[in-house]
């Protein structure tokens, strides 16, 4: 990238992210020159699965138990063959239900599910903290979004190698996406964790947002997505309804267990509507051993209902191997009192009174005295120990647990020891052990999650369906640790790649969608994070998680691995106080005090005269019979109902009367602040001595640090082959060469073919100004088996037929047209005039891959084809027969301007925008478009964004605000507009726009910098 001399402001900037140095991921081609290297090839995969397993529970495995009718009948005409009996007598002796639907044991007849590990190729490289030393006036340097930077030989050895890891933003069937992953990358057994998102139904609401900024999605024709992967994941979810649901999930499933580390575990998140065949499903395919929990968590207020209102969602956990799953317990800190209704809390005075609260008192509507909160909890457990069963002599009083309960510590040392220090408390003939709450309250998280629910105070959405993070947060914090890479095959909205930047997570997301990646790449790019504090990674985390590569310090203050410093809290629990030996020696010093002070106290009570004893027990027979029995506390008990004799230790008054001899009152106070230091060093005691427990979601931010993302990419399935000999551009997507569901419209290259050769032939080419060109002739080359990169040729209507001809390609069916194919079609089209590429979408690269086409005579024009003619849009759209088939598509329009210091600024005037519901090609204006991105030293290689503009949105607003007075307010001002901000020329002299529609289909422009 280029430099310039930094400014004053610049020096203000802290902006950091975090990088993941010790990991690296596969050399994957880039667009640009992805046919300039050489693919090693990968062979179909079959993943092989068991149809007998688990939407109908049946009893017969083999699946003959539709012949036994029959059979019976067969028996009482004639004696059944040895066959047909041995069928019958197995079929007896079958008990264990599985789940069976339509074309299962169909599917596992052909072999099992057939994924072709597709090649992936990247489009962008993009980073956070370059657009924001952009807009700060800071050198924008090529390290920044993670570029390897590789010279020419080694950048084209594809696969060959392993390069620095960005993460990654994938376009493609996510079934593809996960073989690849797998087979090419070597990523098998390497994540930690994958979240699954399904569609939940089959309305359109929970499959498809037409535009970036439509998220009110109703089951109409306009709001169907004109993406025609889409649509055929659509088709492939919900042709059969539930029965290809299940294939759908079951064959991503199967993939994803094979992805999965032996420590890593998967979320399928799902409604009530189906988790139960859900998780038939995962227990079919992990095995039910490996289940680990269902998660309840709140996704919604409730809808009105003429039943119950649902308002939860559930996440259904399964292991890979849950013997050695990773798995730390998240904590919540409760306050003292949380639930007004509980019983036995309590509040103990500092003379160790103890106070039950009433409801008024637990709401805060009524005052109670001061003192330590604590609950009275119980001091027996289920347990089959004889011993825990023992009797327990406290307070003079014998107690046995209950039942076949037993005392939840030892009779021997930690009865004892709970009753030395205190913090046992009898009432009536219960024993109970005093759990304090004054010094923070733990309680491990459940499997119901309440308080995830979206308000109107969180991020708004912008996916019509999006996940609440803290669902995924929780998951995430609970089975991985920083550095560790998490997986979505369900993108949408990117929530999940989001809360994995957050907690410094590695992560790869995917999705079929142009517009869930637009709004991805948009989200996780100007979202601001907090600045987790780092530190060094302790020697038995690094044990506990062999397969984690963890982070580094930006700032370079620790080196090597690094983890999250979080708060840390002491949980003080019965075992805190009962094994906690370092009480005894306190203990010991402090008894000896308390008894001198009780003898002298005793010694005190003894003079208290007969007419005294009988005042102070009429007080308390008053108070009875004007308040009630219920009245009296255990402190009046003890300071009008004097002993004849002396007090024992769990008998001492907490205060005393004004009646009370002056000398029995100072002995009290004597023995209370020496009772009293007593509490106080046993309870420090217990607190430095108990667990430390580190809260994982509550890591120590640092508040002079603005984060933001790190480097990812965004990427794209890349054809393997274009020759229409091997088929390679138009393999068949998963399972759709198979007979199923899926199978719909054509089923070969050929067919395809000639069906798009005949619309065009009728239909001709639609220009810009609705100016219409039709051909005279037009011939397929495929009819007659020849292998040939152009499809089609033939002569417009204004031509003799003698010249040279137009040569037509067309791209696949599913996929979009790349610039590899572009490439490969303008060479093998030398005795062509003008060259037709026509596809239902293209590449940002392969559009600038058309208008950078040198050559002398070869005129090329980018046609796209309306989506509701494609075979698997069949009957999804509705038929508009009079509107045009093939539109021509321009460029967008950018002006390239030096300015008088030498910088140059890039300004897009407009750009060409195809509707494919009124299937025009509208030129627009540059704040229509939904963001556009310049690349201001393009390298010919990867497209890497520097400046990135949403205009009309407040997309950059959080971090400009975060910077403060680092920010350049004007400069963010501009990534709002069409005019970029100046920079100066790269090595390259080179700069690139790339432009993105609401609908998320991208074009780009090249231009150098000339002056």
């Amino acid at each position: 990238m280029a430099t310039r001399k930094r400014t004053t402001l610049a020096k203000k900037t802290k902006s950091a992210d975090y990088r993941h140095t010790g990991s690296t991921r596969k050399n994957i081609p880039p667009a640009q020159i992805a046919a300039e290297g050489k693919l090693p090839r990968a062979p179909r995969v079959r993943y092989q699965y068991d149809p007998h397993l688990p939407p109908v529970l049946r009893f017969d495995p083999t699946g003959n138990a539709d012949r036994f009718p029959d059979l019976v009948a067969t028996a009482g005409h004639r004696p059944l063959t040895e066959g047909e009996q041995t069928l019958l007598s197995n079929a007896l002796r079958t008990q264990q239900p599985w789940l069976e639907w339509s074309g299962k044991r169909e599917q596992h007849q052909r072999g099992g599910v057939g994924v072709d590990p597709v090649a992936l190729h990247i489009h962008e490289r993009v980073s956070a903290q370059a657009c924001i030393r952009a807009a700060t006036r800071e050198d924008v340097q090529r390290d920044l979004f993670a570029d390897p930077e590789q010279p020419y030989q080694q950048a084209v050895q594809f696969y060959k190698h392993d390069v620095d890891w960005a993460n990654r933003l994938i376009l493609g069937d996510s079934l593809q996406v996960m073989a690849s992953l797998s087979r090419r990358e070597d990523l098998a057994g390497k994540v930690q964790m994958i979240y699954l998102d399904p569609p939940y139904g089959i309305k359109f609401s929970s499959n498809f947002q037409p535009t970036v900024k439509q998220k009110a999605v109703k089951d109409r024709d306009n709001d169907v997505t004109r993406e025609p992967e889409m649509v055929r994941a659509y088709r492939d979810t919900w042709t059969l309804g539930i029965h290809s649901y299940l294939a759908y999930l079951r064959d991503r499933l199967i993939i994803a267990r094979e992805l999965l580390a032996d420590t890593g575990s998967i979320f399928v998140q799902i409604s009530d509507a189906n988790l139960h065949r859900v998780r038939a499903l995962l227990d079919e395919l992990f095995g039910t051993a490996q289940y680990c929990g269902l998660i309840a968590y709140s996704a919604t207020t409730g809808q009105t209902s003429a039943r119950l209102a649902q308002i939860t969602d559930y996440l259904v956990w399964y292991a890979k191997d849950r013997a050695q799953v990773t798995y730390r317990d998240l904590y919540e800190e409760l306050p003292a009192i949380d639930d007004p209704h509980e019983r036995y809390v309590c509040v103990e005075t500092d003379a160790g009174e103890i106070i039950d609260l009433s409801v008024a008192q637990k709401l805060g509507k009524a005052p109670y005295p001061p003192g330590r909160i604590l609950k009275l909890d119980n001091l027996t457990s289920q347990t089959g120990s004889e011993s825990s069963r023992q009797p327990f002599v406290a307070f003079g009083h014998s107690f046995v647990p209950g039942g076949s309960r037993g005392w939840s510590s030892s009779v021997e040392d930690g009865l004892p020891r709970l009753l030395r220090a205190g913090f046992l408390h009898r009432q009536g003939d219960t024993l109970w052990w005093k759990s304090y709450r004054d010094r923070g309250r733990l309680q491990a998280r459940t499997a119901l999650w309440l308080d995830t629910r979206t308000n109107a105070f969180s991020d708004p959405k912008v996916y019509v369906v999006q996940t609440s993070p803290r669902a995924i947060e929780r998951c995430l914090l609970m089975t991985t640790a920083p550095g560790d890479l998490v997986l979505d095959p369900t993108c949408g909205s990117g929530t999940t790649a989001f809360v994995a930047e957050q907690w410094g997570r590695r992560w790869i997301t995917t999705d079929t969608s142009r517009v869930a990646l637009s709004l991805a790449r948009q989200r996780i790019l100007t979202a601001r994070y907090p600045y987790y504090e780092l530190r060094p990674v302790a020697v038995e985390e690094s044990r506990a998680n062999p397969g984690t590569d963890w982070l580094t310090d930006p700032s370079g203050d620790h080196q090597g691995k690094c983890t999250f410093k979080c708060k840390t809290v002491p949980r003080v629990g019965l075992k805190s106080v009962a094994k906690n030996t370092a009480l005894d020696p306190i203990i010991a010093s402090h008894e000896s005090i308390l008894a001198t002070a009780l003898g002298a106290l005793n010694a005190a009570l003894r003079p208290v005269p007969r007419e005294l004893r009988a005042t102070l027990t009429s007080k308390l027979a008053a108070k009875e019979a004007k308040e009630g029995k219920k009245s009296l506390t255990e402190a009046d008990v003890r300071r009008w109902q004097l002993p004849a004799a002396e007090w024992r230790e769990w008998e001492v008054p907490f205060d005393s009367d004004p009646a009370w001899p002056k000398p029995l009152q100072a002995a009290l106070l004597a023995y209370r602040t020496a009772w009293r230091a007593m509490s106080d060093e046993i309870a420090n005691c217990v607190s430095e001595n108990a667990e430390m427990v580190e809260l994982a979601d509550q890591p120590n931010v640092l508040k002079n640090v603005v984060r933001v993302s790190g480097p990812f990419t965004v990427e794209g399935v890349r054809p393997e082959e274009l020759s229409l000999s091997d088929g390679g551009v138009f393999d068949p997507t998963p399972n759709e060469s198979e007979e199923g569901p899926s199978s719909s419209g054509p089923d070969n290259l050929a067919a395809y073919l000639t069906q798009m050769v005949q619309h065009l032939r009728r239909d001709g080419l639609t220009f810009i100004g609705n100016r219409r060109k039709h051909f005279a002739r037009l011939e397929p080359l495929t009819e007659h088996g020849a292998a040939s990169l152009i499809h089609a040729e033939g002569a417009w209507e204004e031509g003799d037929n003698t010249g040279n001809p137009v040569a037509v390609g067309f791209g696949p069916q599913y996929g979009p047209v790349t610039a590899e194919q572009v490439e490969e079609l303008i060479r093998a089209s030398k005795r062509y005039d003008e060259l037709v590429v026509a596809g239902f979408s293209f590449d940002a690269e392969a559009t600038a891959a058309i208008q950078q086409a040198q050559h002398p005579k070869l005129r090329i024009h980018e046609a796209h084809v309306r989506p509701d003619i494609n075979p698997g849009m069949a009957g999804l759209l509705k038929d508009t027969p009079n509107s045009e088939l093939f539109t021509v598509f321009g460029q967008p329009e950018v002006k390239v301007v030096r300015r008088g210091n030498g910088d140059w600024t890039v300004a897009l005037k407009g750009v060409d925008i195809y509707d494919p519901i009124e299937n025009t090609v509208r030129s627009t204006g540059a704040e229509k478009v939904a963001a556009w991105f310049l690349d201001s030293d393009f390298d010919g290689r990867c497209f890497c964004v520097s400046q990135a503009f949403f205009p009309d949105q407040n997309a950059w607003e959080k971090i400009s605000k975060a910077l403060g007075s680092a920010a350049d307010a004007d400069a963010f001002e501009a990534f709002k507009g069409t005019e970029s901000l100046p920079f100066p020329a790269g090595k390259h002299n080179r700069i690139a726009v790339k432009v993105v529609d609401p609908r998320g289909n991208e074009v780009m422009a090249i231009r150098k910098l000339e002056a």
